[in-house]
């Protein structure tokens, strides 16, 4: 009986645990930034399907390229060996429960518990205004953005270092196209946090190193599980003029974003009324062990 009080407990805890958010509407706003002040942050799918958003972070003030991407609102799950660090999920994509058809790996899921595979994983990329898409020579928290640019996050699958795609937004502000490319060269990226570092995996988010697979280095900087220092990214492009906006892919400003913590209850097969189940249920097993102590109490003292 008293396993059982336990396990509903337990149903009951599962069932009250927060989930992830929406599109948080209090941060930033849909669509480009209206200015060069703040970053526009892009968000394609790819492969993964579903359409591409455009949000803008408006703050006036320096942030990392993490500030970015939460600041215009964006849902982000990292992993659990590295936080926020090395970030696999935006808007709950890849879900939990979601086969990603990685080559080689038949029913891959992402679990989020280390790196995820160079054949499967958010790529991170940034552009001043009317330039072209760069990868990310640095991780995530110890890049800064540039003001005024673009954030970029493009799911790359089954792709190389050479091949991983580039978002399909072009990095050009509305009312600014045919400006000539404005963008301060790559800033050195801060390292006094061993912490915001990213892991060298090949192809990794957040400006990782171009090998294959993932990292074996471990860190020497001080601090538990620290991230090891990312490795520069070779053969980065020229500042050059961004493409044509007007092949850009359908997007939104993630206005109507479905809400990412009904997609997850829906997809852990809880509801609503979970939580009341899970509670009755215990109270009624509370009950059920102390009349059933009571009954042992008086068949002892007959």
């Amino acid at each position: 009986m008293r396993t059982l009080v336990v396990l509903a407990v337990a149903a009951l805890t599962a069932t009250l645990a927060p989930v992830a958010r929406a599109v948080d509407h209090s941060k930033g706003y849909p669509g480009y930034c209206r200015n060069a002040t703040g970053v526009t942050v892009v968000v394609d799918f790819q492969q993964l399907g579903g359409t591409t958003i455009v949000r803008c972070d408006p703050r006036p003030t320096r942030g990392t390229g993490l500030d970015a991407v939460k600041g215009a609102g964006f849902q982000i799950e990292g992993v659990v060996r590295w936080g926020e660090g090395f970030i696999c999920r935006i808007e709950n994509r890849p879900s939990a429960v979601e086969e990603i058809p990685v080559a080689g790996d038949d029913g891959y899921r992402e679990a989020c518990r280390d790196t995820p595979p160079a054949s499967a994983y958010w790529s991170y990329w940034h552009a001043g205004n009317n330039c072209q898409w760069e990868y990310s020579q640095w991780g995530v928290k110890n890049r800064d953005f540039v003001p005024g640019g673009f954030e970029g996050w493009s799911f790359s699958l089954n792709a190389t270092a050479d091949t991983n795609p580039t978002p399909r937004i072009a990095a050009v502000r509305p009312g600014t196209t045919g400006q000539p490319c404005d963008a301060p060269d790559e800033p050195e990226p801060t390292t006094a946090d061993p912490n915001a570092r990213q892991p060298g995996a090949a192809g990794a988010q957040n400006g990782a190193g171009g090998g294959s697979g993932g990292s074996t280095e471990t860190s020497t900087a001080p601090g538990r599980d620290a991230l090891p220092p990312p490795k520069p990214r070779t053969g980065s492009p020229d500042r050059a003029e961004a493409d044509d906006p007007s092949g850009n892919v359908a997007f939104t400003g993630g206005e109507k974003a479905r809400d990412v913590t009904e997609v997850v209850r829906e997809q852990s097969g809880a509801s609503d009324y979970a939580p009341w189940a899970a509670g009755g249920a215990v109270v009624l097993l509370g009950l059920a062990t102390w009349l059933t102590a009571r009954r042992r109490k008086r068949s002892r003292e007959a």
